[in-house]
């Protein structure tokens, strides 16, 4: 049955019910109905559809480090010392001083990290000093409801992707592919200048206007959110209640120290699990030291080729972000707009306007829809 056949269907029962008095006080207990099942709606769609951007740093501002994965390194002081240099105060999570194994405290310890600081009105920011491994093993301990209500920022990459990626699919949050400890010592310019741009800046913004050493791999236009991070820790989503969601979206990867082969397998296995199916574009980001482990291998820019040559989305390859220097931050979750015959991929940080917009039209539609519908069967 069509959707106008099931109104009118719909339509009739409810006449007869009214004309043979089988439902007292219909008009007003239907009147009320249909009024609760449009605000439903409009949140339904608005909320299927959110995208939650942070508010900006200024200086002043409060940003609280953690160790969600390994425990603190050498490094992490370059960290403390550039973001109190940029007139920010630091406070210490009990993970950074924390060690349990090769972690920064035990799964239980660094989950309370992330939990307490997000419920932290005074903390204005979270960003994480170390990768390597970790994350993964208390994802699932973490208070997504509490994260919702009180957004804020969340940075970090490598083994943090994990973190990235499970709180921006779970709540809507942006979170931040974004440099830590040694990335912020004696900080290049691109790096400070993606790093203002994306923290400290309510506009949008060129992510191709910070460095001019990627190529187009292939040209095109496509919009989408960005999600991705590091192919490992991407493809170890798989099969898990954090899977990453590609559809519709554009993927970002960077990796380091892998045999191209291993990348090869990583992104076969995310082709064979649907991954690249309705994708928008792609960014490549920078894979550091890639090798073959046999010199019958292919390159690794042939595994590319090889991968995503077939699909007709625009590829953006080389950006300089990953374990790399200078490094520019990727805002996992924002919309971006992917034109390369421009050379551009604007980040949009208007979402919350166009939110706004969504949830006014669908409301205005849905007023006319359920109005019209109630003079019918009330006539």
């Amino acid at each position: 049955m069509g959707g106008s056949g099931f109104v009118e269907s719909f339509t009739n029962i409810i006449k007869n019910l009214i004309s043979g008095g089988k439902i007292l006080k219909v008009k007003n207990k239907l009147l009320f109905f249909l009024i609760n099942l449009l605000f439903s709606l409009c949140a339904f769609a608005v909320g299927n559809n959110e995208i939650i951007i942070p508010k900006g740093l200024k200086p002043g501002d409060t940003i609280g480090l953690v160790a969600p994965a390994n425990y603190k390194g050498d490094n992490a002081m370059y960290e403390v010392e550039y973001l109190r240099n940029r007139g920010f105060n630091v406070v210490f999570g009990k993970s950074f001083d924390s060690k349990w194994y090769g972690f920064g405290g035990s799964d239980e310890l660094r989950a309370k990290d992330i939990n307490d600081m997000f419920a932290n009105p005074r903390i204005n920011a979270i960003f994480a000093i170390r990768g390597g491994y970790g994350s993964i093993r208390f994802i699932d301990k973490l208070n997504y409801d509490v994260i919702r209500k009180n957004p804020k920022i969340i940075s970090g990459f490598s083994d943090i992707t994990t973190l990235l990626l499970a709180i921006n699919e779970k709540t809507g949050l942006v979170t931040f592919h974004g440099p830590m400890a040694d990335n912020l010592k004696e900080i290049p310019v691109t790096t400070e200048n993606s790093f203002d741009k994306a923290f400290m800046s309510n506009s949008s913004y060129n992510l191709l206007d910070f460095d001019n050493s990627y190529t187009i791999m292939k040209n095109g236009r496509g919009s989408g959110r960005i999600t991705g991070g590091n192919l490992s820790l991407v493809v170890a989503t798989l099969g898990t209640d954090h899977e990453i969601n590609t559809d519709g979206k554009i993927l970002f990867l960077e990796e380091v120290n892998e045999d191209s082969y291993r990348v090869d397998r990583m992104l076969q296995q995310l082709r064979l699990a649907g991954k690249f199916k309705n994708l928008k574009g792609i960014i490549i980001g920078d894979f550091r030291n890639p090798k073959k482990a046999d010199p019958t291998d292919m390159s690794i820019d042939e595994v590319f080729y090889d991968n995503f040559g077939k699909l007709n989305v625009p590829i953006i390859k080389g950006l300089k972000s990953g374990h790399v220097r200078p490094f520019i931050t990727i805002p996992i979750g924002a919309n971006v707009k992917i034109d390369t015959y421009r050379r551009e991929a604007i980040i949009e940080k208007n979402q919350l306007n166009k939110k706004i917009e969504l949830s006014f039209e669908i409301f205005l539609d849905s007023s006319f829809f359920v109005f019209n519908f109630f003079n019918i069967i009330v006539e």
